[in-house]
């Protein structure tokens, strides 16, 4: 390895820790593992408390909302992702997040003479995101559901129900075209 890559690779180590620290300064409920590389920008809005697990990557504009709690785990790449949190959103290791939305609340009660009330327990339930799992661009993931590990999710879904471990879905209603064979 020459000594300019060597200095390159120290001063982007630096750049990393001072964005780190500023962003850490910035949002005391934000949480950053060893590592973190920030490469973007990090948004947190309404006091949503977040986690970030060591040697995650967070590209271009990443945003969290709500009241509750995100953890990411360690290794993973969120790309322009948006999640919204009032009970909690937990993503596994090594995951890769692509321009998607992840939102654990629907905000409205769904029987008509509920409509214009204050959202209930009904419109919120936590999603769950397992190890290895890919989302992919312009994914939408609803309230409740639990994807399993090692599955992908492509581009353009809307997740509704729960995705089985090592499988591809696509489309909406989504639909399962692929299992990994085990």
């Amino acid at each position: 390895m020459g000594s300019s890559t060597r200095r390159h690779g120290a001063l982007l180590r630096v750049l990393f820790a001072v964005k780190r620290t500023y962003y850490q300064l910035r949002y005391p409920r934000l949480r950053l593992g060893r590592d973190v590389e920030i490469r973007g920008r990090v948004r947190l809005r309404r006091g949503v408390r977040v986690t970030i697990g060591d040697r995650t990557r967070l590209n271009k504009l990443v945003r969290f909302a709500g009241t509750g709690e995100v953890t990411v785990g360690a290794d993973c790449l969120l790309n322009a992702t948006w999640i919204g949190s009032w009970t909690s959103v937990e993503v596994g290791d090594r995951c890769l997040l692509s321009d998607c939305e992840l939102m654990d609340n629907d905000f409205h009660n769904l029987p008509p003479q509920l409509r214009h009330a204050p959202p209930g327990p009904a419109t919120r339930a936590p999603i769950v995101v397992g190890d290895n799992v890919w989302i992919g661009a312009h994914v939408l993931v609803m309230k409740g559901v639990r994807i399993g590990h090692d599955s992908v999710v492509g581009a353009g879904t809307v997740v509704r129900v729960d995705v089985p471990d090592r499988v591809v879905v696509i489309g909406n209603p989504q639909q399962i075209v692929k299992k990994f064979d085990e």
